[in-house]
């Protein structure tokens, strides 16, 4: 401690170059840390939901939940299994070890599934993970004079492409307004009439619009690529096909059926200021930062106005985004806040104008470097991380303050200025590390703490040591 310490009095330019290096590495590291509202927490679970429409329960439970219980059941890392089979529908509930690969044993799951043999009548399961994550970063409206199924094109076509070009933005999805889609309405009577079945209709249907790859033919320098090629171009060719040509008449879809242009049912209703609007959520992609890719949404918006026609207006429902930037601007002013009023709390107490700045030093420094440390260890600047510093705040002038009070005792005794520094340090150096180390002790061990507690409060038990360990060696 002794050597350390006369180093650091003897080449003074070097200290203070040191900290100015601190200083800047720590300003950049602040920079470039992302925000969050809290620390990343992806509860480890999965659920596998299969539905089985027009079961019963009972028929559910036996021919789709305990076959997806078997296959999926002897996963590593699987702590429970709980499932509930209701009418026509079948969950199943992972829970797995806090810390497992969630990733890799989605893979794993999605595998298993793909050997196990379902009823025909049950569609394929689903795989579904709970991350609060993956709620949409942004909610935009647009509304207009145009009709819904117009509103609908425009943000389908326009909009959601060009969302999707933004840095950060994974997917666009598009709620509300009219979806458009063919109708085939028919006449049950009719059909019957002729000894048709319904199914007749929907196989002709269904096969008659096809784009498929057909091979290949290989010439001399040439290769050709073969496609079969016979997709509907108009609702009337719909209505011409042939459904039968049985005894010399031919019946075609429009003889039994109305083909008509019309629209999905509608299962939502989204309405801005009392007018029927088309919904934009973004999503963004697993490692983009919420509040970026945010920033960089609103930003682009004029760019989007100008891609839809005059009458229709872009509106911003929610923004993730904004109640992160206030939460984190509140605890980062009780920082700020905190920090001042310790100095003035010294300055009162010390009444020594260069005795408080000394000490007051301390604080910049520590945080400063906590933020180095943390862009280096993938730490985030959340809710409960700025809460460890503003924490760790009123600890960091402790240290400075038992030092610089041995320091000033042994000014009083007639050592030096240099020596005063060296001896007086010296002195209380082993004291101050063990108290250090002391609340360092406390904190420390949550990094370990598994499960949502440690989610939480790790990023906080991380800061408090960084800002301790750097307000000791400052």
């Amino acid at each position: 401690m002794r050597s350390l310490v006369a180093v650091a009095v003897r080449r003074p330019v070097t200290v203070m170059m040191c900290a100015m290096a601190l200083a800047a590495f720590g300003v950049v590291g602040y920079k470039r840390l992302p925000l969050d509202l809290l620390p990343d927490i992806s509860y480890p679970s999965l659920t596998v939901q299969t539905d089985f429409p027009d079961t019963a329960p009972a028929e559910v439970e036996n021919l789709v939940t305990r076959p997806v219980e078997e296959a999926v059941g002897v996963l590593r890392g699987l702590r429970t299994v709980h499932s509930v089979s209701r009418p026509g529908v079948s969950e199943v509930t992972l829970e797995f070890e806090w810390g497992a690969d969630m990733d890799l044993l989605l893979l794993d799951v999605r595998e298993k599934l793909d050997r196990l043999i379902l009823p025909e009548e049950a569609e394929d399961p689903v795989v579904l993970r709970f991350d609060p994550s993956l709620d949409p970063i942004v909610r935009i409206a647009l509304g207009g004079t145009g009709d819904l199924t117009e509103s609908r094109r425009l943000a389908d076509r326009r909009l959601k492409p060009a969302f999707e070009t933004i840095a950060g933005v994974a997917s666009a999805r598009i709620k509300g307004g009219l979806e458009e889609e063919i109708h085939v309405e028919v006449d049950q009577e009719r059909l019957a009439a002729l000894g048709i079945p319904l199914e007749r209709i929907r196989q002709m249907v269904g096969v008659s619009n096809i784009n498929l790859p057909g091979g290949s033919l290989r010439g001399t320098d040439t290769q050709f690529l073969i496609r079969t090629v016979n997709e509907y171009d108009s609702v009337e060719e719909i209505g011409e096909l042939v459904i039968t040509s049985g005894g010399g008449s031919l019946v075609r879809v429009r003889d039994v059926a109305d083909v008509s242009w019309g629209a999905r049912e509608r299962e939502e209703i989204i309405r801005v200021g009392g007018v029927e609007s088309v919904e934009i959520a973004i999503y963004k992609e697993g490692d983009a930062n919420i509040v970026t890719t945010a920033r960089a949404v609103r930003e682009s918006l004029p760019d989007m106005q100008r891609l839809v026609p005059e009458g229709y207006r872009l509106t911003v429902l929610f923004d993730q985004s904004r109640f992160i930037e206030q939460a984190l601007k509140e605890v980062r002013s009780a920082a700020v806040i905190g920090g001042a009023l310790a100095v003035l709390v010294l300055l009162v107490f010390l009444r020594d104008l260069r005795s408080t700045v000394i000490i007051a030093t301390s604080i910049p420094l520590s945080v400063l470097f906590a933020f180095m440390a943390m862009y280096r260890l993938d730490v985030s600047l959340n809710i409960m991380s700025l809460g460890g510093l503003t924490l760790g705040v009123g600890m960091l002038v402790d240290n400075a303050i038992v030092v610089l009070e041995s320091i000033f005792r042994k000014r009083q005794e007639g050592f030096g200025l240099k020596a005063a520094a060296v001896e007086g340090t010296s002195e209380v150096g082993g004291a101050v590390v063990a108290s250090t180390l002391t609340t360092v002790a406390v904190f420390l061990p949550i990094i370990f703490v598994e499960g949502i507690a440690g989610a939480l409060f790790g990023d906080m038990a991380i800061t408090v040591t960084l800002s301790l360990v750097a307000s000791l060696l400052v």
